[in-house]
């Protein structure tokens, strides 16, 4: 095992705000940081290959602990020698630790956690309809598989295990993902629990390390919860920075209005010498808001599912491709972009495909939507290098959201 491997270095910093750019090193090469992490859930990005996924300018995917554990299961993984060999992807990876999944699908509300909190709040929430699949207690979570209703065990130890077996560069120790419907009593339960489940992850990830020599090193980053609480957000981060992780992830339910204040409130609180991953934004306004206070990587699902549902991304705003005003559009989806897509193809193509119900739709839309965000983050962090941040911050922007 060699932790030298792995590293990060700062790079340029901005005039105003916690922002920076630098350099993630992985044993499968290295990310330029700020950088947008493509999500293949299954070991896939859906719809397009690797070969694709890196044309766009990916410099890096992320897969979910929880999905391939239930299928094909991390031993198969393990086997093929860790999952960029089983996927196909020669650059860095990451991996979740299963646990949004384990608790988001356990209450019922997916992807959606970040709700409505003007309600009621409750220690039990659950969606409307739903039944309780997760059974959350000191040790672990206890759940039934969205897949067959098998029930399964998570504890820190175990996620740790799959986690390793399936063998990408950046892990992501145990946690419990509250949502905003829950008591600031609870919050405060679960923060607590989440810490001891980290230096659970940290014990169980360097007994592994250990164990499995002969493997490359994997970088354990651990998660700040604490939901819209600045207290409790700080308290997470310095517990999190006394242990001995690798890098920090930023997680948990809050209102899109607040995204940039607790990242802040969480990155004043980091070692400025450890690389920091937001888990789930890709939109232009909240990409901003986490670089410029202190974000190096993010993911999300969006770019390829709303890709799915015909819409697309442009500097004049999102569209639906499927609509009948692209019907007769003999043009690229924007002009300028330099995706495989807009090079090759029209919106009068692509919308024929979504009404003809062919899949090279979802194809073609995914590359042209991963690579307009992949572009955006390199822009931004091109404009922190040449001190025009604020300007292009302010021109990019303002031309998204003009309509």
């Amino acid at each position: 095992m060699n932790r030298d491997a792995f590293g990060f270095a700062v790079a340029d910093r901005l005039e105003n705000g916690l922002g920076r750019t630098g350099e993630i090193r992985t044993p499968h090469g290295t990310i330029s940081t700020p950088a947008f992490v493509a999500v293949g859930t299954k070991a896939t990005v859906k719809t397009v290959t690797p070969e694709q996924v890196a044309a766009t300018g990916a410099q890096t995917v992320l897969a979910n602990a929880y999905h391939l554990y239930l299928q094909p299961g991390p031993d198969i993984i393990d086997e093929a020698g860790g999952l960029g060999a089983f996927m196909g992807w020669p650059g860095p990876t990451f991996t979740d630790s299963g646990g949004f999944q384990v608790m988001s699908l356990g209450v019922g509300f997916k992807k959606v956690l970040a709700m409505d909190a003007k309600g009621i709040a409750n220690d039990d929430v659950i969606a409307e309809g739903k039944e309780r699949l997760a059974h959350v207690d000191d040790d672990g979570v206890t759940f039934k598989s969205h897949l067959d209703g098998a029930m399964h065990r998570f504890t820190p130890e175990i996620s740790m295990q799959i986690q390793h077996k399936i063998g990408a560069d950046i892990i992501f120790a145990f946690d419990e993902l509250t949502t905003l419907m829950n008591t600031r009593g609870y919050q405060e339960r679960s923060l607590r629990r989440t810490t001891d489940w980290a230096r659970r992850c940290v014990a169980e990830h360097e007994r592994l390390t250990a164990e499995r020599s002969n493997r490359p090193y994997q970088a354990l980053f651990g998660v700040v919860q604490g939901a819209q609480y600045e207290d409790l957000r700080r308290l997470a981060a310095g517990s999190l920075a006394d242990m001995d992780f690798d890098g920090f992830g930023i997680g948990g339910a809050l209102e899109k209005e607040n995204l940039g204040t607790i990242v802040r409130w969480v990155n004043e609180e980091l070692p400025e010498d450890k690389p920091r991953h937001l888990l789930g934004i890709s939109e232009p306004d909240d990409l901003f808001a986490a670089i410029e206070n202190g974000a190096d990587t993010f993911d999300c699902v969006s770019p390829s599912r709303v890709a799915r549902n015909a819409a697309v991304y442009s500097p004049d705003g999102r569209f639906n491709i499927n609509t009948a005003r692209h019907r007769s559009a003999f043009e690229p989806i924007y002009d300028g972009c330099d995706c495989y897509t807009c090079q090759r193809y029209t919106r009068a193509y692509i919308h024929h495909l979504f009404k003809a119900k062919e899949m090279l739709a979802f194809t073609l839309c995914t590359i042209h939507n991963e690579r307009f965000i992949c572009r955006l983050v390199d822009d931004i962090r091109a404009s922190i290098t040449d001190r025009t941040y604020a300007a292009f911050k302010a021109e990019t922007l303002g031309r998204y959201y003009s309509a």
